[in-house]
């Protein structure tokens, strides 16, 4: 059985033995392998997201931006949650959990390789489940609707010395091996069977999760859809099987399951199911998926008779020798008839509406301000609004009351701080606009 620690982005872990409430308490063995990974300084990932920190004598590894699930030894799992769920108490702990969940499982759906994710299924808001064993819940479910929906078959050639003739003769075989057996015959022959790359990619994965799945349901649901798979071999070649991989007409039923074995098999997503002190199996950089959150978010809320353009790479920041330096790529410009009017940027940050004085300045960097700065002057002609976007949590639920005024030679260029609701679901998800705003008295944004 696992056991799974749950903390929140920018937690911080100790050994059993520390005394806080503050800190989450890992057991001795788990602590240690967290402790090898934060300190491999060959592993990349380990540098980006963990850590180590002394406080008052107590040896502490802290988490980062990133969200996901990480193995720490065969049997202990540490989940990562998003930091924008605030005020947890030991009452309102699991309900919190799950509002966090949720909301990465509704981020997550914006991403390619996580299309098939369900963050409303009856069954996961019922349940309280760790991010791996929700995952592991809809794979198996994909893989309950195919057989409902049949196992497909196909023609296999095979080669075998039968003691009747069936198929076509192999005559040097048949020479080299039935020469003093008459009775024998040497052939190849087409069968139709359950044997093809489809069906062996999807019983390797199969087991691969089995030894994972930690609720009553999803080791009930495992071992059944393993008996029903037993006939059909596992891949000896995963690589090779996934290639061969093909839908054919009527075989749709097939796309999401074979989408998930892909993931867990060869570790297309940071989804890796080893089990090891150096695999991480599931991690997320949230700036990444935040940023593609807010895109599809955007795009439903944007007013028809403007575009939406993500990425944009037409401007540097400087030259050198004729050449361009610094690329600015703010994350999504908002535009009217191939004109620029207005630049949004998106920071996976917690900034608080309360901290307003000269020192604090709301928590916001001096460098998201330059950066706003420059991508102002080179896109809008030093003159317009841009929005500087940050999630949504208790203690900033409304756009800040003012801009921030950066522009010069009376130009006005003003950046806006506002909020961005993350949902349940991407329908429930918006950005808050502030009413005095560019875009929102020319009613850039539909009624929600």
């Amino acid at each position: 059985m696992i056991s799974t620690y749950t903390i929140f982005e920018y937690g911080f872990l100790c050994s059993v033995g520390v005394k806080s409430a503050h800190y989450t308490a890992l057991p001795i063995k788990a602590f240690k392998a967290l402790k090898r990974l934060a300190m491999d300084n060959d592993t990349e990932s380990s540098s980006a997201f963990l850590q180590i920190r002394h406080v008052k004598g107590s040896e502490l590894i802290q988490v980062k931006n990133y969200v996901g699930v990480l193995f720490l030894t065969d049997d202990i799992q540490l989940e990562i949650l998003p930091k924008t769920v605030r005020n947890v108490t030991a009452e309102n702990q699991e309900q919190k959990f799950t509002q966090a969940r949720k909301q990465v499982l509704s981020m997550l759906q914006t991403l390619r390789e996580f299309k098939h994710l369900t963050s409303s299924s009856s069954s996961i808001e019922s349940i309280n489940l760790p991010l791996l064993e929700i995952f592991i819940q809809q794979f198996l479910e994909s893989v309950n609707y195919l057989i409902k929906r049949g196992i497909r078959s196909d023609y296999v050639r095979q080669q075998d010395n039968l003691p009747f003739q069936k198929g076509k003769l192999l005559v040097s075989k048949q020479i080299k091996h039935n020469s003093t057996m008459q009775h024998r015959f040497y052939v190849e022959y087409d069968e139709y069977l359950q044997d093809r790359a489809e069906n062996r990619v999807i019983h390797t994965t199969l087991k691969k999760v089995a030894s994972y799945a930690r609720s009553v349901k999803s080791q009930k649901l495992c071992r059944e859809l393993l008996v029903l798979f037993s006939d059909i071999p596992i891949t000896r070649q995963p690589d090779k099987d996934l290639r061969q991989c093909r839908l054919t007409r009527g075989m749709e039923h097939y796309q999401a399951p074979l989408d998930w074995a892909r993931l867990i098999l060869k570790g297309e997503s940071p989804l890796s199911m080893q089990g090891n002190t150096s695999a991480t199996s599931l991690l997320f950089p949230m700036e990444v998926v935040f940023e593609a959150y807010a895109e599809k978010v955007l795009r439903r809320q944007i007013s028809e008779k403007y575009d939406l353009k993500a990425q944009a790479q037409t401007y540097s920041l400087a030259t050198y020798n004729g050449s361009s330096f610094f690329k600015l790529k703010p994350d999504f410009l908002i535009r009217s008839k191939n004109k620029d009017i207005a630049v949004f940027d998106t920071k996976w940050k917690l900034i608080d509406s309360s901290l307003s004085t000269s020192s604090d300045k709301f928590g916001i960097s001096q460098a998201d301000l330059y950066q706003m700065f420059a991508y102002g002057h080179k896109y809008l002609n030093g003159e317009g609004d841009i929005y500087l976007i940050y999630p949504a949590h208790d203690s900033f639920l409304e756009p800040l009351e003012h801009a921030f005024e950066i522009g010069c030679n009376d130009k006005s260029l003003k950046v806006w701080v506002v909020p961005f609701v993350i949902g349940e679901t991407t329908s429930k998800s918006y950005l808050k606009i502030p009413t005095s705003s560019l875009l929102n008295q020319e009613k850039a944004f539909e009624p929600l």
